[in-house]
């Protein structure tokens, strides 16, 4: 079974129908919450215009009770709070309501009445409240939390006022509004609002879904049929019915595949004809080449019996018949590599050696100039060393034609199942564009001077295709003005891979 990860980055179908559920949600809990905010007002407004009425209603009743007592001792005016806070313990939750009464400061002490109704606790009615009612003569209301003294919590409104007993002073009455059924009310709305919220967004996931199986399935039939394609049967088509989008999309794409198959066809053949042409070319050339080559060997042994411009020509000759075998076997090569006839000769092979060996043969009288660094005397690995060293030569010699009178430096490195060797020049270098077709036959970034340096633009793809068959790999780092790093990285070990690098291009 697939990981949700892997699900969504392999599936068009999860992918959309995710992003559509995701969307549907933010859609949803937006409408939910503005819905629910507004319901949620509306009720809350409705339960305070109520609970102010109420607050003030009894405010006034309370306000006339004490007028009429404001003559009466203390014994009277204890029965008249009495009587204010001896209010019936609530029987439905809309109509409950508790009062508190609190003197101001400067009554005096035999004139203070201080209360609650049904042992609800003072410290249901803030502190910063209070003083905000003590100070203004206004009715104020606040939020708060009903508290009793058998440890019940409700949320609650409080309504403030002050009351004023002639001859007394003033007194702190507040009258609290319990909020639980309207808080069940609400809570009731949410749930129905969620559970509607769900049920609407597992329609919307499954909708999607299913619609989304049905349009994709052609697509996954032209995947697959493109799939097989790419694995060479020709042959096989999409399969459509109807006149809609998805059938001119099936006709198109089998009018596609019988176009790729001609052109495949064609292409092919052509292949077959270059490739026959090059090496029956470069075998015919072979035993001309080697009657050239043995009549300028001897004419070139006697050159100094000869006038020095027919001694130069001799000369001349020799070196251009040597270009002209290199090229021969570089293209014998590539016919190979074409026909896929390459063969390995493996055996284990210092590497360290051959590379100083190699840097012998491209040029003795250029050691002066190539700095040679490796992690270990001796390097081995399981390799065609007829190979390897063809590699070496061309990045070496590629490096030599490129410098500018600067030197090389050369290094080995290793790692438990992978060795690499880099060859860094610091001179011309190349550009992002060259990067894109150094691997390419008979690509030369300066074509002037590859041909007065014997250069033929086979040296370097050659090199890539002996890297390949080594499951190896070249990387190239270059920038103008600043040289070039080529880096060969194999597997020390026969039908190994690559798992690291031990050196890196990048600089």
């Amino acid at each position: 079974m697939k990981s949700p990860l892997k699900a969504w980055r392999s599936s068009l179908v999860v992918r959309v129908t995710g992003t559509i559920v995701a969307l549907s949600i933010i859609l949803i809990w937006l409408l939910g919450s503005a819905l629910f905010s507004r319901v949620s007002s509306g009720i809350f407004d409705e339960k305070l215009k109520l609970s102010l009425l109420d607050a003030q209603s009894t405010a006034r009743n309370t306000q006339i009770q004490l007028s009429y007592s404001k003559y009466q001792d203390k014994a009277a005016l204890t029965l008249v709070f009495d009587d204010i806070l001896a209010l019936p313990p609530k029987t439905y939750e809309n109509s409950a309501k508790e009062i508190a009464v609190f003197s101001f400061s400067n009554i005096d002490k035999k004139f203070k009445f201080d209360g609650t109704s049904n042992l609800m606790n003072p410290k249901s009615i803030p502190e910063s409240f209070r003083k905000v009612t003590r100070t203004t003569t206004t009715t104020q209301w606040e939020r708060t939390n009903l508290l009793y003294l058998d440890g019940k919590t409700e949320p609650a409104i409080v309504v403030g006022h002050d009351l004023s007993i002639s001859g007394v002073g003033k007194y702190e009455f507040y009258v609290l509004f319990s909020l639980s059924q309207q808080e069940k009310t609400m809570n009731l709305i949410l749930n129905y609002l969620l559970l509607a919220g769900v049920v609407l967004t597992l329609l919307i996931g499954l909708t999607t879904y299913f619609v989304m199986r049905r349009l994709i399935a052609p697509i996954q039939d032209a995947a697959r049929v493109a799939e097989e394609l790419t694995k060479g049967n020709l042959d096989l088509r999409m399969e459509f019915q109807g006149e809609d989008e998805i059938a001119s999309l099936g006709y198109s794409f089998n009018e596609m595949a019988v176009s790729l198959q001609q052109q495949i066809s064609r292409l092919e053949n052509l292949s077959k004809l270059q490739q026959r042409f090059v090496s029956d070319v470069s075998h015919e050339l072979r035993t001309p080449l080697t009657t050239i080559r043995m009549a300028s060997q001897v004419i070139f042994a006697t050159r100094d019996t000869f006038e020095p411009t027919v001694a130069r020509s001799a000369e001349l000759l020799i070196s251009q018949i040597e270009r002209f075998e290199s090229l021969l076997t570089d293209l014998l090569e590539v016919s190979r590599f074409d026909a896929q006839a390459a063969v390995m000769e493996i055996e284990e092979t210092d590497l360290v050696a051959l590379v100083k060996e190699t840097i012998d043969y491209v040029h003795p009288s250029q050691d002066r100039i190539i700095n040679l660094q490796t992690s270990n005397s001796t390097i081995l690995a399981d390799v065609d060393p007829r190979r390897i060293k063809r590699i070496i030569r061309n990045l070496v010699s590629n490096a030599i034609d490129h410098r500018e009178n600067k030197n090389i430096d050369i290094r080995i490195a290793e790692t438990e199942n992978e060795v690499s060797v880099g060859v860094r020049d610091y001179g011309s270098g190349f550009n992002y564009t060259d990067r894109k077709m150094l691997f390419e036959r008979f690509w030369r970034a300066d074509s002037s001077r590859a041909r007065s340096t014997g250069g033929t633009g086979l040296g370097l793809s050659i090199a890539l295709e002996d890297a390949k068959l080594h499951q190896g790999e070249i990387e190239v780092w270059g920038e103008r003005g600043k040289g070039a790093h080529f880096v060969l990285t194999i597997p020390k070990f026969s039908g190994g891979s690559i798992e690291t690098r031990p050196i890196s291009a990048q600089l």
